[in-house]
C-alpha cells in the first residue's frame, strides 16, 4: 500500500461485565455520595481546585486500599488492564501493571475537568458510575498536535484517526483506559444532573 497507517493511539473501552458489574455500579454509587458527605477535606481541597464538583483526588486517592467495595471495582478492571496491555504489546518483564491510585469525582451542572495528563503512571482511566443524559464524555487529543506547525485544519468529516481530538461518550457501567501521557479533558457539564465516576492510575512495578 502506498499509504500507511503508523504510530496508532490505542484506547480500551467496554463495559464491566454482567449482572455482578450492575450491583457493585449500584454500590459504588452509594459510597461515592456517602464519601462526599463524610470527606470534609475533599471538599475543601475540591473548593479550590475542582470548582463547582466535588473529587477526592486530594484526600482519598487510595479508596481501593480503603474500601472492600473499591477493591471489587479494582480486581475487576484489573482483567480489563490485562487485555489492554495485550493490545499494546508490552513487556513487562515479568512483572505486572497494579493500581496505585482511585479516587471519585462528581460533576454537576457547570463543572469541568480541565486539559491534563496522568505523570509517573503507565495506564489512566475511568469507570463510570453515573452518566445522565446529555453529560459530557471525554475529549482525548491527538499527542502530535503541539508539533503540527503550519499544518492546515482538517476536513469538517475527517476520519476519526485525522481528527485533532476525538470525545469518547461517557457511559455507565463502562471502563475507559488509555496510556497516561495522553492528554484529555471533561468538557464542563452542561446538565442539572451529577456525573459520577471513578478515575485511577496503573503503575509498573
Amino acid at each position: 500500500m502506498a499509504v500507511q497507517r503508523l504510530f496508532p493511539t490505542i484506547v480500551y473501552s467496554a463495559p464491566l461485565a454482567g449482572a455482578p458489574g450492575a450491583r457493585l455500579k449500584e454500590r459504588l454509587l452509594r459510597e461515592c455520595l456517602q464519601l462526599r458527605r463524610d470527606d470534609a477535606a475533599g471538599r475543601d481541597w475540591s473548593a479550590e481546585r475542582y470548582p463547582g464538583g466535588y473529587t477526592s483526588y486530594g484526600s482519598a486517592h487510595r479508596m481501593h486500599r480503603m474500601s472492600p467495595t473499591f477493591a471489587a471495582l479494582e480486581r475487576a478492571i484489573d482483567r480489563h488492564v490485562a487485555r489492554f496491555t495485550r493490545s499494546l504489546e508490552l513487556d513487562l518483564a515479568g512483572r505486572r501493571l497494579a493500581m496505585t491510585d482511585c479516587w471519585v469525582n462528581i460533576m454537576p451542572r457547570g463543572t469541568s475537568h480541565g486539559l491534563h495528563l496522568h505523570p509517573l503512571s503507565t495506564i489512566s482511566g475511568t469507570y463510570y458510575v453515573r452518566t445522565p443524559r446529555g453529560c459530557p464524555g471525554l475529549k482525548l487529543e491527538d499527542p502530535r498536535l503541539a508539533r503540527m506547525m503550519a499544518a492546515p485544519p482538517r476536513r469538517a468529516q475527517a476520519a476519526r484517526e485525522n481528527r485533532p481530538w476525538i470525545v469518547l461518550p461517557a457511559e455507565a457501567g463502562g471502563v475507559l483506559l488509555f496510556e497516561s501521557w495522553l492528554r484529555h479533558e471533561v468538557p464542563a457539564n452542561p446538565v442539572a444532573a451529577e456525573r459520577i465516576s471513578i478515575s485511577f492510575n496503573y503503575s509498573w512495578f
